[in-house]
C-alpha cells in the first residue's frame, strides 16, 4: 500500500513482539502475520526498532512498516480541541448525556435527540462548560442516523462520536489527534472500559471481557488483524474522509461501526486504536440484559457479510493447517500419523519462506508451534462462538465430537481467561476462571443465536463461512 508522505519528525516503533531474523535483514509479525524484508539502507535507519522521519526516503519506509502493521506511529502532537466537534446520540437517557456534557469542558457539543420521550431543550445544559447545541429527531431514526445528522452540523475538520452512557477519562481526546498527523488516518478510538465499579459477578467479567473493550496493546484497525474494528461508542474521524464515505449506514440497526471501519479500508484509509486514551462505558450488568445485549451484537454479523463478503469469516487458515488439526481432532492412531506428516509440509513451506533469511531451525520450529497454536485457538473459538447449535447436536450424536466439543470449550476458555485476566489492575475486577468459563459460555451461546438469527434474517450463510487459504 502506500499512501500520502508522512511529515518529518513523525516516527515509528517496531512492536516489542515482532521477531528480527537475519540480523535485522528481516521482521517477522503484524496482525495478520507476515514476513517483511529489509534493503540493507533500511535496516541502517532503524535504531533500536525506532525510524524518525526526515526525507522522502524515510517517510516511505515507516509507510511501509505501518502498513505492513510491525511498527506502531509515534506522532508529534496533533489538532488541537477546538478543530475537533462533539457528536452525542442519545434517546431518553437525559442523565447519562448531562453527565456527559459535564465532562466535555471547552468543546464544541452538538447534541442529537433521536425521538426521546421527552424532547431535550438547550436550557437541559445550561450551567455546562461547552458550548451546546440540540438538534432533534420527531421520531426515532436510530444512533446511525443521529450521528450523520449530528455530522451535517459540523464545520471542523475533525467530528468526535461519544454514545451517551459514556465518559471520557482526562487526556484522551490529546491521545487520539496526535495521530491525525498521518494525513492518511481517517479515524482513531481509545480503549473502552467500564466506568463504574463493579457490583456483581457479571459486572466484573464485563470490566475483563467486555465486547468493546479490544485490550491493552495498539494497534492498526485491520480486517482479520488483533483489532478488525472499533465500536462507534467512542471515535475520532477526520470529516472531510467521513463524508466521502457516506457517513454511517442508516440502514444498519447494529454493526454500523464495523461497516463504516471497513469501507474506510476499502477507501484506503487508516485507523488507530490507542489505548493509552480510555473512556468509560456504562456496561449492561444485569444478566438477561447483557445476555440480549450480547445476541444483538451478533446479529450485525451477516448484514455486514452481505455488504463485506469474506471480512467476516470465523476463523482464517491454511489448507495445510486445516487438514492438521482435524486429522489430529480423529484422536486415532492413523489420523495422528498423517496430522504428523501434515506437520512436517507445514514446516518445511515455513522453512522454505523464512530460508533467505538465514533462520536456524529453532526460529523455524518456534514460527510453526506459534501458528500451529494460533489455529487450534481460532478453530476452539469458532466451536463454542459460532457453530456451537452444530457442535452441540454433534456432541449429542457422537461420542468422538463429544470430546473434541469439550477440549474446544477448556481450551477456548482458558486461553481467554489467561488473555484477559490481567486487563485490569484492581483485583476486585478480576473473576475466577470457573465464573470467567460459565460467563464466557454464555457470552458464545447468546453472540451464536444472534448470529444464527441473523443468518435465517438474511437468508445468506456469509458470516458462518471459514476463509482457507493456499
Amino acid at each position: 500500500m502506500t499512501g500520502p508522505r508522512l511529515p518529518d519528525g513523525f516516527a515509528v516503533q517496531v512492536d516489542r513482539r515482532v521477531k528480527v531474523l537475519g540480523a535485522g535483514s528481516a521482521l517477522l509479525g503484524g496482525s495478520p502475520t507476515r514476513l517483511l524484508r529489509l534493503a540493507p539502507v533500511a535496516q541502517t535507519m532503524i535504531d533500536g526498532g525506532r525510524l524518525e522521519v526526515h526525507d522522502a526516503l524515510s517517510a516511505q519506509l515507516a509507510r511501509t512498516l505501518l502498513d505492513a502493521t510491525v511498527a506502531h506511529p509515534r506522532p508529534p502532537s496533533g489538532p488541537s480541541h477546538h478543530d475537533v466537534t462533539v457528536v452525542i446520540p442519545v434517546r431518553d437517557n437525559v442523565f447519562g448525556v448531562s453527565r456527559l456534557v459535564r465532562a466535555l469542558r471547552g468543546m464544541n457539543v452538538v447534541v442529537v435527540d433521536d425521538g426521546s420521550a421527552v424532547p431535550l431543550q438547550d436550557t437541559d445544559f445550561a450551567g455546562a462548560r461547552c458550548e451546546v447545541r440540540v438538534l432533534r429527531h420527531e421520531r426515532s431514526r436510530g444512533p446511525a442516523a443521529a450521528r450523520n445528522t449530528g455530522l451535517r452540523a459540523c464545520s471542523t475538520d475533525f467530528v468526535a462520536f461519544l454514545d451517551s452512557d459514556v465518559v471520557p477519562r482526562r487526556g484522551w481526546m490529546e491521545a487520539l489527534l496526535g495521530h491525525f498527523c498521518d494525513p492518511a488516518v481517517a479515524l482513531v478510538a481509545p480503549r473502552i472500559v467500564s466506568l463504574n465499579e463493579p457490583d456483581n459477578l457479571v459486572a466484573r467479567y464485563e470490566a475483563v471481557r467486555s465486547s468493546l473493550d479490544l485490550g491493552m496493546r495498539e494497534a492498526p484497525v485491520v480486517p482479520y488483524g488483533t483489532v478488525s474494528y472499533v465500536p462507534s461508542a467512542a471515535i475520532i474521524c477526520r470529516r472531510s474522509a467521513l463524508t466521502e464515505v457516506g457517513g454511517f449506514d442508516e440502514t444498519m440497526p447494529s454493526g454500523e461501526d464495523v461497516d463504516l471501519c471497513w469501507r474506510f479500508i476499502e477507501a484506503g484509509a487508516r485507523l488507530r486504536y490507542e489505548p493509552i486514551a480510555l473512556v468509560g462505558h456504562d456496561h449492561r450488568t444485569q444478566l438477561r440484559e447483557w445476555f440480549q445485549r450480547k445476541a444483538f451484537y451478533g446479529q450485525s454479523a451477516a448484514p455486514l457479510a452481505v455488504r463485506h463478503p469474506g471480512k467476516t469469516a470465523p476463523m482464517v487458515l491454511s489448507r495445510w493447517m486445516l487438514v492438521l488439526l482435524i486429522l489430529a481432532a480423529t484422536r486415532s492412531g492413523l489420523g495422528y500419523i498423517f496430522a504428523a506428516v501434515a506437520a512436517v509440509f507445514f514446516g518445511r513451506r515455513i522453512s522454505a519462506t523464512l530460508e533467505a533469511v538465514e533462520t536456524g531451525p529453532r526460529e523455524v520450529a518456534a514460527v510453526a508451534a506459534g501458528g500451529l497454536w494460533g489455529a487450534a485457538l481460532q478453530v476452539a473459538s469458532a466451536i463454542c462462538r459460532h457453530y456451537w447449535p452444530v457442535a452441540v447436536l454433534a456432541a449429542v450424536l457422537f461420542r468422538r465430537c463429544r470430546h473434541v466439543v469439550l477440549a474446544a470449550a477448556v481450551v477456548d476458555g482458558l486461553a481467554d481467561w489467561a488473555n484477559r485476566r490481567n486487563s485490569v489492575a484492581e483485583d476486585n475486577h478480576r473473576v475466577g476462571l470457573l465464573s470467567y468459563l460459565l460467563l464466557k459460555r454464555l457470552d458464545d451461546i447468546a453472540y451464536g443465536l444472534g448470529l444464527w438469527t441473523g443468518v435465517v434474517r438474511e437468508r445468506h450463510v456469509g458470516a458462518l463461512k471459514p476463509q482457507i487459504r493456499s
